[in-house]
């Protein structure tokens, strides 16, 4: 195996132990720091996220990681997200979101308006790339289109880049030429 191919499953792996542990502490809230090892690591060394045999090392030196990142904290002897930590846990699901496309498109278009102003630029480049990411297209410089409902998401990033105020979020029952956006999306 190449060096390169190496490198990529590396990185890959760093990024799945990293989203286990947020996880993991996410889902428990607040984790004692030895409650993390049987199960969790079981667990992951069955799924090919960490060799078997090194389990502890490996979670502690992530672990460790996480809390100088400023992702978790120790809290009374136990481990806890920070607001950062959950921030980056809800960005990491964001990105992991897999809209569940139905057999038959309902025949309604879901648009999605904002408007960020400009000494808020950088997240209104965020939400332009988390929009490209999730499968959304673009018809105007912020009016973005998306047929399949995702509203739990749009609440979601709402709430995560604090722009409520600033996203409209639209189902619409026509829209006229959209057959080219029929044909993008893969909808007869």
């Amino acid at each position: 195996m190449g060096r390169l191919e190496e490198s990529g499953r590396q990185k890959t792996r760093r990024k799945n132990l990293r989203r286990f542990v947020l996880g993991a502490i996410g889902i428990a809230g607040i984790l004692a720091v030895a409650a993390v090892a049987p199960n969790v690591l079981g667990a992951m060394g069955k799924l090919g996220i960490i060799p078997t045999g090194r389990q502890k090392e490996i979670i502690n030196r992530a672990r460790d990681r996480l809390i100088k990142q400023g992702l978790l904290e120790r809290f009374n002897g136990q481990l806890r997200l920070t607001q950062k930590g959950s921030r980056e846990l809800r960005r990491q699901e964001l990105m992991d979101f897999k809209t569940v496309r139905k057999k038959r498109w309902d025949g309604k278009w879901r648009v999605l308006i904002f408007d960020v102003p400009e000494y808020r630029k950088g997240l209104r480049e965020k939400i332009r790339r988390t929009l490209i990411s999730i499968g959304f297209v673009r018809l105007q410089d912020s009016v973005w289109i998306f047929p399949y409902d995702c509203e739990d998401l749009i609440a979601l990033l709402k709430t995560d880049f604090r722009a409520g105020k600033n996203m409209l979020y639209m189902i619409v029952d026509e829209l006229e030429s959209d057959a080219e956006l029929k044909k993008s999306f893969g909808l007869h």
